[in-house]
């Protein structure tokens, strides 16, 4: 990786951190039920600023100005994950206090914060089980990375690394419970993350089947995510590794020929085990969304935690396989994590594929304009911290920004 390279980034970060500075343009910005959010608004730009504190210390009034102006814009958002709603403010402030001075003031939210949020996964958990004893399936908002427990476990796990353990661990707990339940326990001759069509978003287009989602967002990949890192952190419950074993081998038993994945496994094809062929056309499937970069971190992961080097080989494999597409064939949408380039970028930080991360960083600060959107999932702060990270402007706490998106 050039130096230069590395200085762009590290220059680009910082120039729109300081653009992004004052809480008030942000919130004028956005619709009032947005202005507090991590995806879209000041939780996310708090937590740039934060992240950034040792590069430029006033960047530590920054981002205490933003989780202030989060916190009066809140209202009565309802819960709904780390992303959006109450959790939104507690997820910026664990993760965002490991980039600050350990007598910063903000320290003393944490264990308020850890409590909301592992009430919050117990109730989800309680959820699951629930539906489990009717034969029902999961829904997305009970398990995945953005409004359920694998995302809000995943901020627990970090809250517990921190010293809040007892304030964790009743929700880290009932997280890894549930979805070791749900992986081990199929609804017929389908995966226990299946869903039928009717209960899938009604912006997601999926077969009259239903399907199993494959990717880091919403599909399986956030369920093993999480359980894998806390079972190489020492964090398990009865069983935990065997459904690490088991959604890990279902992910390797779905790859495509062209090495990625679709991001729906129809029901019909479930049941007949019939293998796509092609993810063509299939949709997002090189973003860290549903695609490539978010799938292939997440079994490297696995095979960390499970001591099984085959997982990390085909997680390189499928990377290299993106590395041999020209940038503009990937179907990555702007700068940002979720959907674009720099989602792809921070995954293949994460593996070292150093080719991958050259071609993704150069398509980013190539751009004309970056991601206009603000926010950390969907815009302009969530750019500014990958590349952040590549220009060394970060510290490496034991829980790093891109846990939020369970890189980490």
């Amino acid at each position: 990786m050039s130096t230069a390279l590395r200085s762009r980034a590290a220059e680009t970060a910082l120039e729109i951190a300081r653009e992004l500075r004052n809480p008030e343009t942000i919130a004028a910005a956005l619709p009032e039920r947005s202005a507090h959010t991590l995806c879209y608004g000041l939780a996310g730009t708090a937590l740039l600023h934060a992240c950034l504190a040792e590069a430029e210390p006033h960047f530590t009034r920054a981002a205490a100005a933003h989780w202030e102006a989060a916190a009066r814009v809140l209202g009565n958002a309802p819960p709904d994950g780390i992303h959006t709603g109450p959790g939104t403010l507690a997820a910026s402030l664990i993760i965002g206090t490991g980039y600050l001075p350990p007598q910063d003031t903000h320290r003393a939210l944490l264990p308020r914060a850890t409590t909301w949020l592992s009430a919050r996964a117990t109730a989800l958990a309680r959820h699951h089980y629930r539906r489990a004893a009717r034969q029902q399936a999961t829904p997305w908002a009970i398990y995945d990375a953005i409004k359920g427990v694998a995302g809000i476990g995943r901020v627990l796990l970090a809250a517990h690394h921190r010293g809040h353990g007892n304030e964790a661990a009743p929700g880290l707990h009932a997280a890894l419970d549930a979805l070791t339940h749900m992986i081990l326990t199929p609804i017929g001759t389908r995966p226990g993350w299946w869903i039928p069509a009717t209960l899938h978003p009604p912006t997601v287009r999926v077969p009259a089947t239903g399907a199993a989602t494959t990717g880091l967002a919403h599909g399986i990949a956030g369920p093993l995510s999480l359980l894998a890192t806390s079972h190489r952190d020492g964090h398990s419950v009865p069983e935990q590794a065997e459904a690490i074993h088991t959604a890990a081998n279902w992910l390797l038993a779905w790859q495509t020929p062209e090495r990625t994945w679709r991001p729906h496994i129809s029901g019909k094809a479930l049941d007949n085990n019939e293998k796509p062929r092609s993810t063509r056309d299939a949709g997002r499937t090189t973003a860290w969304c549903y695609g490539t970069p978010g799938i292939a971190t997440t079994l490297a992961n696995a095979g960390h935690a499970l001591g099984h080097a085959a997982l990390k080989r085909t997680a390189i494999s499928s990377m290299d396989a993106l590395t041999s597409q020209l940038p503009e064939d990937w179907d990555t949408e702007g700068t940002a994590l979720c959907h674009g380039t720099a989602g792809v970028l921070q995954s293949a930080r994460r593996l070292s594929c150093h080719t991958l991360v050259a071609c993704a960083a150069h398509t980013i600060l190539n751009r004309a304009s970056l991601s206009r959107p603000n926010g950390f999932l969907t815009g302009r702060a969530g750019t500014a911290l990958a590349l952040a990270d590549l220009g060394g402007l970060l510290p490496q706490p034991e829980d790093a920004w891109d846990c939020l998106i369970l890189l980490s």
